[in-house]
């Protein structure tokens, strides 16, 4: 078996929690709004649009208005900064330079879109860590398109068998697996770190 070189992280509940209801919670809307705002937006295919770079902040949110015009106000008010939306993992700057030590090379690969970058940098300080990776808005292309991992090898001159990658979606995964990539179905530190001993990763 290769040796795995490269340990490659997705962000959103893998590295920050991606807690969207807790925060349109946060708003005090009633239930039926609250499932109006998820419609409109987070489970919206604007959403991955959103991740993909194609629309910008002011497109994206027409989009989201479109979808629901009756809930303007309430999107406009709830997203007009997504701070507290990603939640702090207190264990991703030390788990990434623990695994840094051991020799590993740590990047990221993740559907984020640029209002994300921009207002949760507090809880995106991980990514000063790590030796680089790829957001998907700054792509134009989001997982699980075949492209976004391409690009991910190509940059940085990876062996696919080398690699192994980490995230909380298993369509994500399995378009990695297409290429070679080892992958793990994140669940929880405790439990990836197991599943990376497996593959004969230090973590």
């Amino acid at each position: 078996m290769e040796m795995i070189k490269t340990v490659i992280f997705d962000i959103g509940n893998v590295l920050a929690g991606f807690e969207w209801e807790a925060y349109f919670r946060k708003f005090g809307y009633s239930k039926e709004v609250l499932s109006r705002i998820a419609k409109a937006t987070v489970r919206s295919s604007a959403w991955s649009e959103y991740d993909r770079g194609a629309l910008t902040d002011e497109e994206v949110m027409d989009s989201f208005i479109r979808n629901d015009p009756g809930i303007e106000k309430e999107l406009r008010e709830s997203l007009e900064n997504i701070n507290g939306m990603l939640v702090r993992y207190e264990y991703a700057v030390p788990w990434i330079q623990e695994l840094k030590q051991k020799g590993y090379q740590v990047l990221v690969l993740s559907n984020f879109a640029h209002r994300a970058h921009h207002d949760c940098k507090d809880v995106l300080d991980f990514l000063d860590y790590v030796d680089g990776g790829i957001l998907s808005y700054q792509e134009k292309t989001v997982k699980p398109e075949q492209e976004i991992y391409r690009r991910l090898l190509d940059r940085y001159g990876l062996v696919p068998e080398e690699c192994v990658f980490l995230d909380d979606l298993e369509t994500n995964l399995a378009a990695a697996a297409k290429f070679g990539i080892h992958t793990v179905l994140f669940t929880g530190k405790d439990a990836a770190v197991e599943e990376l001993r497996k593959l004969g990763v230090e973590a």
